[in-house]
């Protein structure tokens, strides 16, 4: 279970990064309070996760770039 709480914070985490660019400075409400319920589900999601996976590995995964990003950097 803990892999799928990790996958869906990486989920939330690009939800909430697309998120910060509706929010446009804070000064809509609806992106705004989207974007900080993303923030708070991922955290927790990544947190969870990190009591079964090692830390490593799960901050590896959550931040990494897809794979489909490393296609021309060879």
């Amino acid at each position: 279970m803990a892999w799928v709480y990790l996958i869906l914070a990486g989920i939330f985490e690009c939800g909430w990064a697309i998120g910060l660019k509706y929010a446009d400075g804070w000064t809509k409400i609806v992106p705004s309070v989207l974007t900080v319920i993303a923030m708070a589900a991922s955290f927790w999601l990544l947190s969870t996760a990190m009591k079964t996976i090692p830390v490593g590995t799960a901050c590896l995964l959550y931040t990494s770039p897809s794979p489909r990003d490393q296609r021309g950097s060879r």
